[in-house]
């Protein structure tokens, strides 16, 4: 019998307590290509992770270069364990989604190791109405993803509806980090089970709430069981996630990145710069809200 997801409450845990400032793509210095006919823009910028303590730690991530990517108003306030420690440059791309109006930093090189990141666009970045379900109700569904197969990383977005099980009113500042998760990963099994049952899937090991730009992001950190790989076999071994949530037209929008248990000390600290870099953006004239054509799969 495989053993009980263990339930953590951390505050050491990789989530960002509060995420980078705003307006991420216009607070950067970085350099710009322009490709015609693409649905995402692509924007270069460097990050930096340092060897400090322990897996779920966030001394791994350096002053200098929040800095000059603009965090350093509330530095303080996002890595409150924030440390000294031998320089790691990572080399991150932005991704823009104008279709469903979001962005996000994803890790692309690690030039002191030698390390590229071999990320395959899975999903291409498409409309509510046309993406793939995450469960057989079809509320829940990926409207983007990237896979590095080789090193089993994945990072998705994904859109639905709130569960009214977990998130009762309509008002979301009223609204718990906890909640949200749990009304996320609800939603998120491929089983035909209950909401419930879903769950016992997960154990949420952290989560907690800030305000960006006046609007509400929820941030939770959490272990599932199964495993994507013919690999992992052992009990304790599960696939370990970072996520953000935010709420726009009565949806949800929710970016979660994850690797497997036994990677996570080292890849961890590098997805919860990713997750911390979710933005949903003012909408564009190629903005599709989720409740337009609900019918259409093309």
């Amino acid at each position: 019998m495989a053993s009980a997801l263990p339930s953590i409450s951390s505050r050491h845990s990789l989530a960002p307590y509060l995420p980078i400032s705003g307006n991420l793509a216009h607070s950067m210095s970085v350099s710009t290509k322009k490709r015609p006919k693409i649905r995402g823009k692509m924007i270069r910028a460097v990050a930096s992770l340092s060897d400090s303590s322990g897996p779920f730690s966030l001394n791994r991530i350096l002053r200098r270069d929040l800095m000059l990517m603009g965090f350093s108003s509330s530095l303080s306030l996002i890595f409150p364990t924030l440390g000294s420690g031998a320089e790691e440059e990572l080399k991150m791309d932005l991704l823009v989604d104008d279709i469903n109006a979001y962005s996000y930093l994803y890790p692309t090189e690690l030039p002191s190791n030698n390390f590229v990141f071999k990320w395959v666009e899975s999903r291409k970045p498409e409309r509510y109405s046309s993406a793939a379900p995450l469960s057989p109700d079809a509320r829940l569904r990926i409207v983007s993803e990237r896979v590095d197969f080789i090193d089993n990383l994945i990072i998705s977005v994904s859109i639905g509806p709130p569960n009214s099980l977990f998130l009762k009113s309509k008002d979301k500042t009223t609204w718990s980090a906890k909640d949200i998760a749990d009304s996320v990963l609800a939603d998120k099994s491929a089983l035909r089970v209950t909401s419930s049952q879903r769950m016992d899937e997960s154990s949420v090991l952290d989560a907690h709430a800030a305000t960006v730009d006046g609007e509400p992001y929820w941030y939770y950190e959490y272990l599932v069981r199964k495993s994507p790989t013919k690999t992992a076999q052992e009990p304790n071994l599960y696939r370990h996630f970072v996520a953000s949530t935010a709420e726009r037209d009565g949806y949800l929008y929710s970016l979660s990145a994850s690797t497997l248990s036994k990677q996570w000390e080292k890849m961890g600290p590098i997805l919860a710069k990713t997750v911390a870099s979710f933005r949903l953006l003012s909408p564009t004239e190629n903005y599709v809200p989720p409740y337009k054509d609900p019918w259409r799969f093309w």
